[in-house]
């Protein structure tokens, strides 16, 4: 796809610490839908969280996000699995398995971490890591399970690749026929306290875009904990898209904007490139998804 894909990140597990516009409640997330849309973005990837932020994994929540998000907008849906729901095959998508069983409800897209990660944060001022024990547990065997469910339900995956070893792993579930082609890869980038991903940097990009598969594919970039921004003219000068927002990063430096804010940004810096921004039917089309 030559457009671009733009993702409104709204807000995955962010507090209002350094950002007060993070989304949380159902109807914060329907009115964010709306306004992304607007921006120019086409997926909006979110959490549902509870009134105080916590995480809150339960299918009718997201089932309710879902129903009213589609009364106002055209935008695709591409809720979390949930980390908080990490544990054995069936579990890891039980909220998914749930929304599929409705048209109304069943998710467009679906992320996919396709291997396994430490999810420490290194604190610079104290010299140590924190959360030293925590683990982002993927086993193969898991996502081979996933990805086959994802078939069943007609849901399309997006592979979400914290480093090379990832995308090679997307690959090869590609070739074994479980994730439908054109495959669609996520470059999740880390920067700050997050040092698992590959860095947000020009290097960081090209290593995961040196072993994407020779056949056609589409790409993104996302920066956890960094100023995704910094990298975008050269992601989309070489083809592929951005999936920014507050939920990755408070870009405080920019004055802690509102979602609405980075994507109108992302689309201007498409432009620039002289590209165009695709329509969620235009991203349904090109994933075979209608």
């Amino acid at each position: 796809m030559k457009k671009v894909i733009i993702e409104a990140r709204v807000n995955e597990y962010a507090m209002r610490d350094m950002n007060p516009n993070v989304p949380w409640t159902v109807q914060e997330l329907v009115d964010e839908a709306q306004r992304v849309r607007e921006a120019g973005a086409s997926i909006m990837h979110f959490h549902a969280r509870t009134a105080a932020g916590e995480p809150n994994n339960h299918a009718e929540v997201y089932a309710e996000i879902i129903e009213k998000v589609r009364e106002k907008t055209d935008i695709l849906l591409l809720p979390t699995l949930g980390f908080n729901s990490n544990d054995k095959d069936s579990s890891r998508i039980k909220i998914i398995s749930e929304l599929a069983k409705k048209e109304s409800t069943k998710p467009d897209i679906i992320p996919l971490d396709t291997g396994s990660v430490n999810l420490d944060q290194y604190d610079e001022e104290k010299g140590c890591f924190t959360e030293s024990d925590s683990i982002y547990t993927n086993s193969t065997r898991t996502l081979e399970f996933c990805a086959r469910e994802m078939l069943n339900y007609k849901i399309k995956v997006k592979m979400t690749c914290w480093d090379v070893g990832f995308v090679r792993r997307g690959r090869k579930l590609i070739d074994m026929g479980l994730i439908t082609k054109p495959g669609y890869f996520l470059f999740h980038l880390t920067e700050g306290k997050y040092i698992t991903g590959h860095p947000c940097t020009v290097s960081g990009v090209d290593a995961m875009r040196s072993v994407l598969p020779d056949e056609p594919c589409y790409w993104s970039a996302n920066c956890l904990g960094g100023n995704l921004l910094n990298v975008a003219p050269h992601v989309l000068k070489n083809g592929g898209g951005l999936a920014i927002g507050i939920g990755d990063y408070h870009y405080k430096e920019l004055g802690a904007p509102k979602n609405e804010e980075l994507i109108k940004r992302a689309a201007e810096m498409v432009r620039e490139v002289d590209r165009e921004i695709a329509s969620p039917d235009e991203v349904k089309a090109f994933f075979n998804m209608i």
